[in-house]
């Protein structure tokens, strides 16, 4: 680990020899044509990336094609501002941060319908299947006056498989790998001018490895393998009803049954099966107008259901959200604005005795965004009303200005809240229910060069939280949380390597007065670093990716250290005859032993092994 002093002296020159690295590799490589991204999460409406202000990265179906054998949070850790921590391998527990702030304000949107769990307080990121998934778009930074509650450090937002015009294209694959990895999938895709349609399935199974080892607490500790097995289908559905007017349909369901350890009642530890059901559909009917504007009405539905088979009970939590949402987008001369309304209705079923078991949350929305020369803006507000906590007002703005060709500095700021969940509330024996909404306030400064394929950005950032809700061991809202950080991602092309990376050096710490203060928040590093590189090399296409992450703590007052570690990755992909593809992927090569939380083992070296087919056009 960096010390945090030295750190801060060791920033701007590690941030400049990388920029100076990015630009050098840059004016030396050939540029490549390369399609302009359209992004949606950052506006909540279809923006072209280089009139956005925010701080956002796209994961392609070729970037989750190449990962066949991996989970979805093992896919977002490769990125700046993510950080994860999990509660052992694949089907387990797992947490995502995003700058620095806690897991409970990722918000995850699936064709944006908001899902995760309202007891818990965040999704359950591993039952969701990369076979189903078309892009993944990561805005980093807070969007409370987009998306409302949990939006505190950034949104997550998963596009799902979609069909095109033209002949139905049906496609299949298996992988097998380490630890018992098996996983089949397949699906079928096409449509006319009219109608386009997609549909696939997706079966998985792993013995798995023990999650725990002899540190994890309440004597939870099981030397067996926790195994988890998978099944999902997603369909989705677009039709052009009239002149104008499209009907676009999605759902996506599935179930997976995951071991762990657990010594109920002080017994020995034994196997829990952890029944899990993800459940989000969703209808949108957009209306075209004469003049470019544009009336979307979504209605969603998203269910997060668990039950835990204990051997002497079962518990049982479960969120269904209902919500709807109507927005109007009116581009002008001026630049896009946009209004809206939504509703979420949030109900808990479970075995505990939650005293309040549903609320509902409404929000009036409005934005601006848009470019003109050199200048790019964008300002939001919104005003949410909680049937528990009453109103709260959020806003942000943000503004960037291109210097010189391809150099553009940008600046944002902005507000944010986050209601407490039912468990912080009303769960037995830790639940407060006097707990209030925590509320942030956020500030990022941002250098980006771009030409072509070659580009980086630099990016300070930090957020100040009010009411930071913690366990010490009832649930408390502390007065402040500071979180500080430096953000540098970039990419090049350099003699046929593509090249990219991230390095983000991170300062989340407790600001209130007592014992902890000044204690690092935790299950978070100060130091991130990833790199990946890419060529073609005698009909292969291969890859290295590199993890570094920096030591963190695994409770409030900074007593259980976890150590720092690295992995290296290795992947290659060839194709067999038309339409068939092998793809071969090393993770962990070192077999490096590391926690990314107190007491679970992580995946020691594994090799997975995918062969994919789906005909040419």
């Amino acid at each position: 680990m960096i010390h945090s002093a030295l750190a801060g002296r060791l920033r701007p020159v590690a941030l400049a020899c990388a920029c100076a690295s990015f630009a050098l590799s840059a004016r030396a490589a050939e540029p490549a044509a390369k399609l302009e991204a359209v992004v949606v999460t950052a506006s909540r409406t279809e923006t072209a990336s280089r009139d956005l202000v925010a701080d956002v990265v796209v994961i392609d179906r070729d970037t989750l094609d190449q990962s066949a054998g991996a989970t979805l949070t093992e896919v977002l850790r490769q990125h700046a501002g993510v950080q994860i921590a999990s509660n052992g391998g694949w089907g387990k527990q797992a947490s995502v941060f995003l700058r620095g702030t806690e897991a409970r304000h990722a918000l995850l949107l699936i064709d944006g319908v908001r899902y995760g769990s309202a007891t818990l307080g965040q999704p359950n990121w591993d039952n969701l299947p990369l076979e189903a998934i078309e892009r993944i778009e990561v805005l980093r930074g807070p969007a409370a006056a987009l998306y409302g509650s949990d939006a505190v450090g950034g949104v997550v937002q998963i596009f799902t498989r979609a069909g095109a015009e033209g002949p139905a294209r049906p496609h299949a694959g298996a992988t097998v790998g380490s630890y018992g990895r098996r996983e089949t999938r397949a699906g079928v895709s096409g449509g006319t001018a009219q109608v386009r349609y997609a549909l696939g399935v997706s079966a998985g199974r792993e013995d798995g490895f023990s999650a725990t080892n002899e540190r994890v607490p309440f004597g939870n500790f099981n030397p067996d393998r926790d195994g988890f097995e998978q099944r999902a289908l997603h369909a989705r559905l677009d039709a052009d009803l009239a002149p104008g007017l499209r009907l676009a349909a999605h759902a996506l369901v599935s179930s997976g049954d995951s071991q762990f350890d657990s010594s109920l009642n002080g017994s020995a530890s034994f196997d829990v099966h952890g029944l899990t059901t993800t459940r989000v559909w969703g209808v949108t009917l957009t209306q075209a107008w004469t003049g470019g504007g544009r009336t979307q009405l979504k209605f969603g539905r998203a269910d997060d259901l668990t039950r835990n088979l204990y051997r002497t009970a079962t518990t049982v939590f479960d969120t269904e959200r209902r919500q709807w949402t109507l927005q109007h987008d009116q581009p002008t001369s001026l630049g896009t604005f946009t209004v809206g309304v939504d509703h979420v209705r949030e109900e808990v079923n479970s075995t505990t005795a939650y005293t309040v078991r549903d609320r509902n949350l409404d929000g009036v929305f409005a934005g601006w965004h848009g470019r003109a020369g050199a200048h790019r803006w964008q300002a939001n507000v919104r005003r949410d009303d909680n049937s528990q906590f009453g109103g709260a007002t959020t806003g942000s703005l943000g503004y960037g200005y291109d210097v010189a060709p391809g150099w553009t500095v940008l600046a944002a700021a902005g507000t944010s809240f986050k209601a407490p969940t039912f468990n912080q509330l009303y769960f037995p024996q830790f639940g407060n229910p006097t707990t209030q909404p925590e509320k942030g306030r956020s500030r990022e400064l941002a250098l980006q060069w771009a030409q072509g394929p070659h580009q980086w950005r630099l990016t300070y950032f930090e957020q100040r939280i009010r009411g930071y809700i913690t366990t010490t061991p009832v649930v408390v809202n502390l007065p402040k949380v500071a979180i500080d950080g430096w953000s540098f991602t970039g990419q090049t092309v350099l003699d046929g390597w593509r090249i990219g990376g991230s390095l983000e050096l991170l300062e989340a710490r407790n600001r209130t007065p007592g014992s902890n203060f000044d204690r690092r928040l935790p299950r978070r590093a100060e130091e991130q670093l990833t790199l990946t590189v890419e060529r073609s090399l005698v009909g292969w296409w291969v890859g290295a990716q590199a993890l570094l992450v920096g030591d963190r703590f695994d409770d409030v007052a900074n007593t259980r250290r976890m150590g720092g570690f690295g992995t290296l990755g290795l992947t290659a992909q060839r194709a067999l005859a038309p339409g068939w593809t092998l793809r071969l992927r090393l993770d962990n090569l070192a077999d490096k032993r590391y926690e990314t939380a107190w007491g679970y083992n992580q995946p020691g070296r594994a090799a997975y092994v995918t062969l994919q087919w789906q005909p040419p056009r």
